[in-house]
C-alpha cells in the first residue's frame, strides 16, 4: 500500500508561488537532506503551478517551461531521487484549451481532444483547461496518456487542482460541485501505469458526504481552501479536523494544506500578503503544528527552508510530535468548551496521547479528568514538545497553557 503514513514533504507555492526554477528545486532538494528534514520524514519535494509552458506537445500534453527547466522535468526528478527524496508536481484537471482549439489527438487513439472535452466545465480562476467528459470514448486514454509521462519522468506525488471541489466564484463555498468523474479516470490511470504514485486533490473544503468515495479513490484530499497564518484560520481547523476525524485511516488522509510557518511569499503575494515572517505567534504554530500531527494530516511545508532558524526547524522536525503520525490512531475531539479544545488518540502498546489546546487570547489553567478521557488507573505524563517527564497522575490532567497554546502528552500506564 502507498502512503501507509501521512505524505510529508515541502512544496514551493507558499514561498515561490510561479516563480520556480531548476536552479531553485536542486537548492531545496539539497537543503531538505542537509538540515535534516528529510530524516525527519519529509521525503516529498512538490513543484507546484507554472512550471509549464502555455503550448502543449502534438499529442496535446504539458511541456515543461525550458527557461525555468532546461534539462527537463525527469532531469529534475532524477536529481531529487538521487538525494533519497521523492518526486511531485501540481497539475490542473482536464485536458488544455489549447489542446481542444488545435483539435490533437489523444495518444495511442482515434480520439481527439474535442471529443473528450467538456467545454462548459472550466476553472473558475485559471481558465488554461476544459474539463474532460468522463461519458465520452478517449477519455480515460486521455488521463491515461498524461499519467504515462509523469511516470516516465519519475513522478511519485501529483497534486491535482480544480477537482476535490469546483467553484462557480473564487472563494465561495456556497456554491461547489465534486470533480468525482475525473477523479476515477486519474485513480485508474495510475493502476495503470505501475508505479506508486500519491494523488493529492485540491482544494477544498472536501465534501463530507463524498468521503467514502475519496477514500476509495485518492490517498489526500483538502479538507479547507487556502490556509494561511492567521489563528481564525487554525480555529476554523479544529471544526474541520473534529468533523473528518473518522475518515483517516491508512493510505487515506483528510489534509489539513500547507504549514504556514517560517519564511514565506518570497517571490509571491497570495491573498495580497507579501513577503513576511509567518504571522502565528510561537504557541499558535505549536498549536497548529500539534493539531495537525494529532489529527494525522499529511504534512508539506510551504517555507523557504535554507534560512529556518533554530526554533522553527525545532519545531517542524520534533521526533516526538511527529510520532504521533506514525505511531497513534482514533484520534478524536473528547470536549470542546468556550476557552478549552481537547483531543485524544491513541498510541502503541496502550499509551494515550492528548493534546489540551488553549483557544482563548489569555493564559489559564485547565484541568481535564480520566473519566472524561476514559482512563482508569495511574499513567506516566511526558510533555511531547519539551521530551521531559512530569511524574505520575491518576485523576486528571492540569497544565498552565499560554494564551492560543497546547499542551500536548503521551500517557504511559503504571503497572
Amino acid at each position: 500500500m502507498i502512503a501507509r503514513t501521512a505524505p510529508m514533504g515541502w512544496n514551493s507555492w507558499n514561498t515561490f508561488g510561479p516563480n520556480i526554477n531548476e536552479e531553485l528545486i536542486r537548492q531545496m532538494a539539497d537543503v531538505m537532506v542537509e538540515k535534516g528534514y528529510r530524516d525527519a520524514g519529509y521525503e516529498y519535494l512538490v513543484i507546484d503551478d507554472c512550471w509549464s509552458l502555455k503550448q502543449r506537445d502534438e499529442n496535446g500534453l504539458l511541456v515543461a517551461d525550458p527557461e525555468k527547466f532546461p534539462h527537463g522535468m525527469k532531469a529534475v526528478a532524477d536529481y531529487v531521487h538521487s538525494k533519497g527524496l521523492k518526486f511531485g508536481i501540481h497539475i490542473m484537471r482536464g485536458i488544455p484549451r489549447q489542446a481542444v482549439f488545435q483539435n490533437t489527438p489523444v495518444k495511442g487513439t482515434d480520439y481527439t481532444a474535442r471529443q473528450v472535452a467538456h467545454p462548459s466545465s472550466v476553472c473558475c480562476w485559471n481558465t488554461d483547461m476544459y474539463g474532460v467528459d468522463a461519458a465520452r470514448p478517449g477519455a480515460q486514454a486521455y488521463y491515461d496518456s498524461i499519467i504515462e509521462l509523469y511516470a516516465s519522468w519519475g513522478v511519485d506525488f501529483i497534486k491535482v487542482d480544480d477537482i476535490c471541489v469546483k467553484y462557480v466564484q473564487p472563494g465561495d463555498e456556497s456554491v461547489i460541485s465534486y470533480g468525482g468523474d475525473e477523479i476515477e479516470l486519474l485513480r485508474n490511470a495510475i493502476d495503470k501505469s505501475g508505479r506508486e504514485i500519491v494523488l493529492s486533490l485540491s482544494p477544498g473544503p472536501a465534501m463530507i458526504e463524498q468521503a467514502d468515495h475519496l477514500r476509495k479513490n485518492a490517498n489526500m484530499w483538502r479538507i479547507t481552501n487556502d490556509l494561511w497564518d492567521s489563528w481564525e484560520n487554525i480555529m476554523e481547523m479544529f471544526t474541520r479536523c473534529n468533523t473528518w476525524s473518522p475518515y483517516v485511516s491508512e493510505g487515506c488522509y483528510p489534509d489539513c494544506d500547507m504549514i504556514p510557518i517560517g519564511h514565506l511569499s518570497l517571490r509571491g503575494c497570495e491573498h495580497g500578503l507579501g513577503e513576511r515572517q509567518t504571522r502565528l505567534s510561537k504557541e499558535e504554530q505549536r498549536t497548529l503544528f500539534s493539531l495537525w500531527c494529532i489529527f494525522r494530516s499529511p504534512l508539506m511545508l510551504g517555507c523557504e527552508l535554507t534560512d529556518a532558524d533554530e526554533w522553527t526547524m525545532s519545531l517542524l522536525t520534533n521526533d516526538a510530535v511527529l510520532g504521533l503520525t506514525k505511531h497513534s490512531h482514533g484520534a478524536h475531539q473528547i470536549l470542546r468548551t468556550g476557552d478549552l479544545i481537547v483531543w485524544q488518540s491513541e498510541g502503541e502498546q496502550g499509551g494515550q496521547y492528548v493534546a489540551m489546546f488553549n483557544i482563548v487570547g489569555w493564559p489559564d489553567d485547565f484541568s481535564v479528568s480520566f473519566s472524561k478521557l476514559g482512563l482508569e488507573g495511574t499513567y506516566e505524563v511526558t510533555d511531547l514538545w519539551s521530551g521531559e517527564k512530569e511524574g505520575t497522575q491518576d485523576q486528571a490532567l492540569t497544565a498552565d497553557i499560554p494564551a492560543h497554546g497546547v499542551k500536548l502528552v503521551r500517557l504511559d500506564r503504571v503497572e
